[in-house]
């Protein structure tokens, strides 16, 4: 069998356009999954039990199930019990949001329980309101001790988005698989999407080792 790379040039906008769809739908999902991360961590450390239950319920189920599972599930059942129409984008983004949601919630809950007790003391001594000592005192500290692990689920997340072609969604796999269909040339398309995958994951994966150095040495100051 001869390989013949060539022929992905002319397909070169789509996986461009595929990447950039991939990569809309990281950056939103991080940054609504890490939101409900927190907010569910902050659940998690609630002093209320039924408040820590029901968090804790959401976070098993979802880091216990297949993410292609609960993306299937809000794409073809949710809207049958909603009554209303999802579209592949939205299923997408409800998944992978809530997948986010669960795996940063053990992160921002690990590193809520690492701000010192004696700091949560001098709030309540002061008077702080609630909001304000999460949004001045704690989230800053959490958010700062969280950084590597929250890196490193940023990765996971652009890695499973690819499960959204399984729904129809125009990203970088679908588009590949696509490409694929009609090329009939497997090996070189999806060799090529793979090495795009890691062209941006590894990079990151990197960072995140010299961001966790660079924070232990800062709080250890």
């Amino acid at each position: 069998m001869s390989l013949d790379f060539s022929v992905l040039l002319l397909f070169q906008d789509a996986l461009v356009l595929g990447l950039w769809t991939t990569i809309k739908l990281t950056l939103i999902c991080v940054v609504l999954g890490s939101s409900l991360g927190f907010l569910v961590g902050l659940a998690r450390t609630a002093p209320s039990a039924v408040v820590r239950g029901i968090a804790s319920v959401y976070v098993e189920f979802f880091r216990g199930t297949p993410v292609l599972i609960q993306l299937f599930w809000i794409f073809f059942c949710l809207p049958l019990i909603l009554g209303v129409e999802l579209s592949n984008l939205a299923s997408g983004v409800i998944a992978l949001t809530l997948y986010m949601g669960a795996i940063t919630s053990e992160t921002f809950r690990a590193s809520l329980k690492s701000v010192g007790r004696e700091q949560m003391d001098a709030c309540i001594a002061l008077g702080l309101p609630r909001h304000v000592q999460v949004t001045s005192v704690i989230l800053p500290q959490a958010v700062l001790r969280a950084v590597p692990t929250l890196l490193s689920n940023c990765v996971s997340l652009f890695k499973e988005s690819a499960l959204v072609s399984a729904v129809g969604m125009a990203d970088l796999m679908f588009v590949g698989q696509n490409i694929s269909n009609n090329t009939a040339r497997p090996v070189e398309v999806l060799t090529v999407v793979a090495l795009i995958y890691f062209a941006i994951a590894f990079p990151l994966t990197r960072a995140v080792t010299l961001v966790e150095g660079r924070i232990l040495k800062k709080l250890a100051i």
